[in-house]
Order: C-alpha cells, then sequence, then structure tokens
C-alpha cells in the first residue's frame, strides 16, 4: 500500500471539520458584522435580507444566508505559518434576477449594499474558519 504524505492526511482530517468550523463562525461573523457597535447594514437592510431569504427558501431556493461556500486549499497562504488555508469559493449575491417579484426596497444601491456586506461576511467567515484550521494544525503537531 502506498504511503501518502502527511499534508494530504491533515487535509483530509481538517475537512471532517469543516462544517462545525463554518457554523461556528458565520455565527461569529453574523454577530460581529451585522449586530455590533458599528454594524455594516442597517436593521432595515438585515430585515430586507431576512426577507429575501425566507422569500427565496419558501419558492425552493437555497435563500442568502447559508448559501457561502469554503475549501480547504494546499496553496498556502500569506495570513498562516501553514500550507494549508481557507478560501471562500462562493459569495452570496443578491440580484434582481435572483429575486422573488413584490419585494420591495431592492434598488440599485441597496442592491450593491446588500452585496458588499454578503461579500464582507463571507470573507470574515472564511478567516475565522483558518482561524480555527491553524489552531487545529497546532494542537495536530505537538
Amino acid at each position: 500500500m502506498a504511503e501518502f504524505p502527511d499534508e494530504r492526511q491533515l487535509v483530509l482530517r481538517a475537512r471532517s471539520h469543516l462544517e462545525q468550523w463554518r457554523n461556528s463562525a458565520r455565527t461569529q461573523a453574523y454577530t460581529e458584522l451585522f449586530t455590533g457597535e458599528t454594524p455594516l447594514l442597517s436593521p432595515d437592510d438585515v430585515r430586507l435580507l431576512d426577507a429575501l431569504d425566507s422569500a427565496l427558501e419558501r419558492h425552493g431556493g437555497d435563500g442568502v444566508w447559508g448559501t457561502d461556500e469554503y475549501g480547504i486549499h494546499t496553496a498556502g497562504t500569506a495570513s498562516s505559518d501553514h500550507s494549508i488555508g481557507v478560501v471562500c469559493v462562493y459569495h452570496p449575491q443578491v440580484t434582481k434576477d435572483s429575486v422573488l417579484q413584490g419585494i420591495d426596497g431592492l434598488d440599485d444601491q441597496t442592491e450593491e449594499r446588500l452585496n458588499a456586506a454578503l461579500w464582507r461576511y463571507s470573507e470574515r467567515v472564511a478567516t475565522l474558519i483558518e482561524e480555527q484550521l491553524d489552531e487545529f494544525i497546532q494542537q495536530t503537531q505537538h
């Protein structure tokens, strides 16, 4: 039987934790960015995002929240001491084409503001997952 590099085994083990890390990172990022002292969006914009999410889910779509996707890669990162890192492979986005008719408040300016906030949210989630990955790697190396 062929022996595989330690990095391969480490990535496979880390991927088994990815869902758990993603869920906790989403919660932390949401709290930091949307409910903290200086939220990215107004309460009305957050309510609009929640309404869009609910409407899309009711009509068989994936919604907005929870559609972000992350992967573990081995290309190396600038923020880590390891060659293994985390990347957001799908950023959620709201477009007029993706939302149902009858949702008020989605003009071009609002769409851009929501999408910029969703981008920052996804990038923050990726950073938080990577912090957990780094901690996991440190624990496995000791």
